[in-house]
Order: C-alpha cells, then structure tokens, then sequence
C-alpha cells in the first residue's frame, strides 16, 4: 500500500487486531482478528475512526484524502476475489457497515449489496444463473441506499413492496415474489427515488460508494446514536467504516444467514443461542419480516456447516476469553463468518457467565468483576418491565427509587393505608408531593408517584429507604385531588385506575403491564464475595428504621453509614408530639414533649444498634428545617376558615366553645408556621444550628442513643454508636455543640456503669467545613461527606428546582455532561473533598473519612471515592450490591495502572 503508518486511515483486514479497537472499531478489530486466526472472513478493509472525527472538521478534505486511498484497496479486493468493482459482467459487491469502539447495535448505518445497478444486476443474474437472487439483491440494495444514504423513509419503500405481496395473495412471504415482480418493486423503487431526491437512482458505482462510507460517518451523530451515547456513557470516538466483500444469504434455499450467541444471552447458561433464515439477507432476522429458526434445527437443514459453526463459536469464545455474539451467511453450502462481538447480556446472565468464567479458568477472578456492568446489577433486586412488552408512557418523571410496579392509582394516604392492610391491594400513592403526614400511606404502597419535587424530596427519600419504586416530579401529570384524578395530556387516570411506575427509567404508564421477578441466584453471591475479596473500600448502609438495617445486612453492609434521625420523627403516632415540642413557647413546655419523645428514639436505636451486632452505626442528629414537620400553611389556614364558617353557623353553645378553642388552636399553628417560615429554609435554621439555638433537642437524641447502647452493652451485646454534627461550617459551632454532648454521653455511660467505644464527628457538606478541615478536624474523630448539600452549595443550586426548572436543559445543551447530583462532580466538589481529606489528615491522621451521599452508591463517584482514600461509602440497602462490585472494580484499576 502506498499510504504510511502516520496519519493512517485505511488498514486491510490482514494489517488489523483486535488490540486496535479505539481505531478501527469494534467490527473492524475483530474481523482484522479473525482473518488472522484463519477463519473464512469475506475479506475487506476499514477506515478508522480517526478519520471519521476528521470528518467533522473538514469533510469535503477527509473525502478527497480518503477517494485515492480507498479506490487502491478496492483494487487488492479484486484481486483477491477475481471480481471487478464496476464491472458488468463479474460486479464485485460490497457493504458498507459502521463500527464503533465500543457496540452500539442497530444505531448507526449499513448499506448491503453495493455495486448493482441496471447492467450489473444482468450480469449477476448470468453469473450465478439466479436471475431471482440477482433482482432481490438489487431491489434491496436500492432500498437501503434510499433510506440510509438519502434519508428516503423506510416505510415508503415497504409500502410498495407491500402492494405487490398483497397482489399475489394473503400470507405471501418476500422469497414468494418472482423476478417479474421483483422487476415491477425495482420500477417503482427507481421512481420513489426520483421522485423524493429530484434524480435518478445513481448508476456509478464509485459514487453509491463514497457517498455511503459519507452516510456511515454522518450516521455517528444521527439521533438515535447521540442517544444511545448519552444513556450508555459513550465517548466520542468516532465511527470505523467497514466495507468488505458481499457474501449471499439470499441465493437460493442452499444459503442462509443468521445471529448465533456462544452462551445464552438471557440466562447465561453455556448452551449455544441463535437463530437463522435461510434464502435471506441480514436485516431479515433483525427485522422479523420472516419468522427465524432455531440454531439447533441447523443441524438437521446444514449438518456439517452446523458442526462448523459450533466449532467456530466455541473457538472465538476462547480466543476473547468471553461470551460471543455472532453473525454468519452460508453462501452455497459455504459458511462464512461476518462479525463476532462480546455480546449483550441481562444483568443476571451478566452474572452467571461471570462467575461460571471463572469456574473453568477461562478469565480471573479481576476479569470477571470487570466484565460486569455495575450500574446494572442493581436491576437483579427490583422488578423490571418485561422489555417485550407493548406500553402506553403517559409522562416521564424523575427515577427517585429503582424498581417497577403497578397497582390501583389513590390520591389520599388514609385510603392507600385502609385498601392495602384490608384489602390486600397493591396500591400506587398518588400525591403532588408527598410531606410527613403521608408516611403511612407511603409505608403502605407498593410505589409513590409525585407530580413535583426531586431526588431528595421527602417521596424520594423515604421511597429509597423503604425500597418502593418512586417516580417524582412528572410535570406532565396534572393532579386534581378534590375529584381524585390526574390528566396527562387527553388521557385521565382515575381514582381505582391501574397504572404502572417504573422507578428505575422514571416512567409512568397506562394500566398495569408484565414484569420480571428479580433473581437473586448462587451465582449472583458467589461474585459479591469475588468482589468482597478484591476491594479495598468498605462498604455501609444508609438505614434509618430497624426493617433498613435488617435489609442493610442481607446485602451485605459493613456496618450504617447514616441514621438519619428525623425519619423517625416522621411515623404518623410520632407526628403530633414532635409538633407539640416545636409550638412549644418555652424550654420547660418542649422538654415535656422531648421526654415523650425520647423513649421512641430509644427504642429504634436500641433495635438498629442490636441488628447490627458490632458494626459501626454513624446517627446524624436532626438536620432538617423544622417547618417540615408541620402541615402546609395553605392546609391551615383552609381548615381555619372552615372551622370559622361552621362556628357562626353553629347554634349550640357548648359547640361554639369547642370550636372556638379548635380555631385557637389553628391560629397558633398558622402563627407558628410564619415564624419558622424562611427565606431560603435549606440554609436556614436547620443541622448544627438547631442544636445552638435549642439545644435539648440534641441532648435528648444524644441520650437515647447512649441509652440504647448501654443497655444492649449490658446485655453483652456489643454497639459502636458514633454521633454525627450535621452542616458544621465553622470549628466553633462544632467545639459548643460537641462539648455539650459529650457531657450528655457521659453522663450517661457513668449512669449505667459500662465501658463503651464511640466516636463524635460531623457531616462535611458546606464548602467553608472543607476548605478549614485541618481546624475542624481537631473536633472531630471521623468526616462524613454529604454530597448532595455539598453540591448545592458548590453549585450554589436548589436541587429540587434545579432537577426540575433548568438541569435537564443543561445536560441537553452540554452545558453539564452529567447531573452532579447522580455522578459525583469530580472537578468541583470532588476538589473539595480532596482538601479536606488531606487537611483533615494533616490534623488527626487517624482520620476517617467517608460518604453518605446517594453518590455512595454510583460506580463512577465510588471510583473516584476509592482514588482519594475514603475508608467506606454509605448509600440505600438496595444499592449496596452495586456498590461492593464498583469498589471491587476501584481496586483493580487502581492497581493495573500501577
């Protein structure tokens, strides 16, 4: 070849390997690979992608560059094949195909049979005395170009084929037409493309050539792949264009083609998968125009091309060392094998040929938890649409909390509550947003559906830790809770209507649709504990009620991150008393509320602390705002001024009184919710801040957790409390607060004669905290990041506004590449952790450090989390699976690149 290695935009099959994927694609690195393993590859030549990103820059350049180039291939390709590209007589045929660095299937482009045309499709016709297989490839040949080069709809051209079967006959098949007919679709075919492009279907070879390999480079960033790109996180690598030597399915009933899987891609049993047709092309199978055969009946149609292709499989499978996803043509009674891949798989065959890999030493222990996508494993432990089910989206929210369920739509928590504990009914709580007082219902639903707020909304938050699916903030559902009813678009979904969520994509859907049970198989236990053995990274729970820590441990945690503690204040029997301590005007007042409380909190600690049996348990003391335990102001003062209409209507006097005290009682609640009303209540009064202005507020919760350890110490059980300041900006406010508890732990320890291990430290989550770590760091004995407050205020975003007003036109536009509230912002916040990791260390060397963020749970944010020496990651129960294999993948990154 006359071109150099610099600057090198075309390789033949014979120059490639498999180790070149980046630049000659997925497709292409592996048809390089397999020639040079001797295998029967209709042979061909790739251009890379690095000419395809060059592409962009300067097409017309890279197509002028490229035309001398590739013409000087052609002409190997003939040689090799005794064919002439152009010719009349003996056309060389080719296709055009796309090949990505990582698989992208069917969303980029492919042009088969290139190279026909009126006078050459006479020759093949001679040639090989098929005069039908001749006109079938061309009338094929014509449609593909149409659409995928010249943008023609598919279905037009389907249109007119349709027509023609119609005319022959009901349950006329494609290979029923003859070549007459075939004649008239090609007609007709010629005429639709005249008629929508304003010429002639092409004749010149060379031009149906350049302007396909232009459609497979422009193909990169058609929609469908942009898309795929963003869901799958693939990079901008450009596109390989492969053209290689047209072998034929369709010649006769002698040839076929078909897609062959060496391990089953749904189960991951190794048994050999596929499917075939014969007298067809490719897209046939894909397409289902025609119903395949199964891989096995090959052996009775091809006995001996079936022997081959199994030896094949089972050789390539070797070779990569993983499950392979195979495309093959017979070609009279030849076979021929036009792509290999590593395939795609279900989480739970994802799994299984891991871990069965790994049984017969095909891969290592490493290889095996690399092969695993870990964002998906999290789909083994919910429900999940079937994938072949047909279903109406209504709207599409945000995906609070994984899993799909269906069940009747109810607007109230009382009614959700009452159906599910009478009438066993699987219920979908349907609410504008959901507040504390719909904790029952919410405990009661299968799932929560809400038309605002955001990831950390209360929905979200309590739909995550009790492991129901959510979808919150679906705009699109407009709620009338007066007539029990929600509209989406033309479409109204009533009260006792079955609907479906899908927690996991944020879907909401019409009726009630199949889903797949979640399996949880040996093989599935067997890899958490490959990957227990690799990780260097603990792993805990964010658990707030003793069913979380229960659940917690069955995943696996090494012990509960976060307790969030004003969960607990949120149970309907609790509500009324933490609002009678926050209406309380003085100390004395709130503290006989406090000592109601106390018991309560005592009692849920006692129960997380003795489930855990030794393990670190990390309680944050209350954080929240404490309007949020109180109704909505709108709520009050409704329910004021209908107790105001009935009084003046009332004639009864000892009703009057009655009511007259109902409606006092509403003032001080209405006056109540003014005052604790904030302008921006995130940074208000709330965390650290809480506990300096009202101090027994902690003192209380210091002294039921100190209690509950006691006790259980006492009963030989050991407990490892460790007590968490929340939004600690400034060494001051932390020495105050934590001297102050400490006397309460104290105390209480001495009360009950014990010794007992414990640690106070404080929650990082504003940027002043971590910028001053070394000071803080001399109060504190661990770092807890809280990430989604350390992001907004990074950000300086309101996450719920955010999610819901501007961040998906961000991501749209690139001003963002990732929601930094789901992926962990390593340039900004995660600088910030850096700093105060180091500073903090610097300080107390025996720092620990770790995070309670959901981003504990998010295999990119646990990578980086591993990459700065955090000693564990914290994040919901059912995320605690993803988050021991992302760790496990952490370290042996870590140590390769080392």
């Amino acid at each position: 070849m006359a071109t150099t290695e610099e600057n090198k935009f075309v390789y033949g099959f014979s120059e490639g390997k498999k180790e070149l994927k980046a630049l000659l694609g997925g497709k292409g690195a592996n048809l390089a690979e397999m020639t040079n393993m001797g295998l029967n590859i209709p042979p061909g030549f790739i251009i890379t992608t690095e000419a395809c990103l060059q592409y962009f820059e300067d097409p017309q350049g890279v197509m002028e560059t490229l035309r001398p180039i590739v013409l000087e291939y052609l002409k190997e390709l003939e040689k090799k094949t005794g064919k002439q590209f152009g010719d009349t007589k003996n056309p060389l045929l080719v296709s055009v195909r796309s090949g990505a660095p990582m698989s992208m299937p069917g969303m980029m482009d492919t042009v088969l049979n290139l190279g026909l045309n009126d006078q050459s499709v006479l020759g093949l016709a001679e040639q090989t005395d098929n005069p039908r297989f001749s006109y079938d490839s061309y009338r094929r040949f014509i449609q593909m170009f149409g659409d995928v080069v010249m943008g023609i709809g598919d279905e037009k051209f389907e249109r007119i084929l349709n027509k023609y079967k119609r005319e022959k006959g009901r349950g006329t098949k494609d290979t029923d037409l003859n070549v007459k007919d075939l004649q008239m679709v090609i007609a007709d075919y010629k005429a639709l493309y005249e008629k929508e492009i304003g010429s002639p279907f092409p004749q010149e070879p060379f031009d149906q050539l350049f302007l396909s390999i232009e459609a497979v480079f422009k193909s990169w960033n058609n929609k469908r792949a942009i898309t795929y790109r963003k869901i799958n996180d693939i990079p901008n690598f450009g596109t390989a264009v492969n053209i290689q030597t047209m072998v034929f399915g369709n010649k006769g009933w002698n040839s076929a083609t078909g897609v062959a899987f060496s391990r089953d891609p749904s189960t991951g049993e190794k048994k050999r998968f596929g499917e075939y047709l014969k007298n067809a092309q490719g897209e046939d199978v894909v397409a289902g125009i025609r119903t395949p055969k199964k891989i096995e009946t090959m052996s009775e149609e091809f006995p001996e091309i079936y022997k081959e292709l199994m030896d094949t499989m089972e050789k390539l499978e070797q070779h990569y060392r993983d499950m392979q996803d195979i495309e093959f043509t017979i070609e009279d009674g030849t076979l021929f094998i036009l792509q290999t891949r590593n395939g795609k798989r279900t989480p739970s065959a994802a799994v299984k040929i891991a871990v069965d890999m790994v049984k017969e030493s095909l891969i290592t222990k490493e290889e095996a938890i690399l092969s695993v996508d870990a964002k998906k494993i999290s789909k083994l432990l919910f429900k999940s649409i079937d994938e072949n089910a047909i279903v109406h989206v209504l709207a599409h929210g945000i995906n609070a909390s994984p899993g799909a369920v269906s069940g009747i739509a109810i607007f109230d928590a009382d009614t959700t509550e009452q159906l599910a504990n009478n009438e066993n009914k699987e219920i979908i709580l349907v609410r504008p947003q959901t507040k504390p007082d719909d904790v029952h219902g919410l405990y009661a639903a299968s799932g929560v559906l809400t038309q605002f707020g955001g990831k950390t909304s209360h929905a979200a938050v309590v739909a995550r830790g009790m492991g129901k699916p959510a979808v919150v903030g679906a705009q699109d559902v407009e709620i009338n809770l007066e007539d029990k009813e929600f509209k989406v678009g033309e479409t109204t979904i009533r009260e006792g209507d079955m609907i479906t969520i899908d927690g996991t994509t944020g879907q909401v859907i019409e009726g009630k649709v199949p889903l797949i049970e979640p399996k949880i198989k040996g093989e599935f236990l067997e890899l958490l504990e490959i990957a227990d053995e690799l990780r260097t990274i603990g792993v805990r729970a964010n658990a707030d009620t003793p069913t979380d820590a229960e659940k917690a441990l069955e995943f696996g945690a090494e012990g509960i991150g976060l307790t969030r503690t004003e969960h607990m204040f949120m149970a309907q029997e609790r509500l009324p008393v933490v609002q009678d301590m926050i209406m309380s005007r003085t100390k004395e007042d709130r503290q006989v509320a406090l000592d109601k409380i106390l018991p309560m909190q005592k009692g849920d600690f006692y129960e997380i602390f003795k489930i855990m049996k030794g393990k670190p348990v990390t309680i944050r003391l209350l954080d929240p705002p404490l309007h949020e335990f109180l109704p909505e102001l709108s709520v009050v003062l409704l329910e004021a001024q209908e107790l105001k209409m009935t009084n003046s209507l009332s004639k009864s006097l000892l009703n009057a009184s009655v009511l007259d005290d109902e409606i006092k009682k509403k003032k001080k609640v209405i006056q109540l919710i003014r005052s604790l009303s904030e302008e921006n209540p995130m940074m208000g009064l709330r965390g650290c801040r809480l506990g300096i202005v009202w101090p027994e507020i902690n003192e209380m919760q210091v002294k039921a957790i100190f209690q509950a350890a006691c006790e259980l110490k006492k009963e030989g059980i050991d407990v490892k409390p460790e007590v968490m300041i929340p939004l600690v900006g400034m060494i001051s406010e932390l020495k105050l607060v934590k001297n102050q508890l400490v006397k309460v732990a104290k105390d209480t320890i001495d009360e009950y004669g014990v010794d007992l291990d414990y640690n106070f430290g404080t929650m990082i989550e504003i940027p002043r905290a971590a910028l001053t770590a070394d000071e803080i760091a001399k109060e504190a004995e661990f770092f807890s990041f809280g990430t989604n407050d350390l992001t907004q205020m990074t950000y300086g975003f309101s996450r719920d506004d955010a999610e819901s007003k501007f961040l998906p036109i961000y991501l749209n536009k690139e001003i963002l590449q990732d929601n930094p509230f789901e992926i962990l912002d390593q340039k900004g916040v995660g600088q910030l952790m850096k700093i105060a990791i180091e500073r903090g260390k610097q300080a107390r060397p025996d720092l620990k450090c770790g995070i309670c963020g959901e981003h504990g749970g998010e295999p990119q944010s646990i990578n980086f989390a591993h990459s700065i020496g955090l000693n564990y990651v914290s994040c919901s129960p059912y995320r605690i699976p993803v988050a021991r294999i992302a760790a496990a993948q952490a370290a042996i990154k870590e140590k390769s690149e080392n």
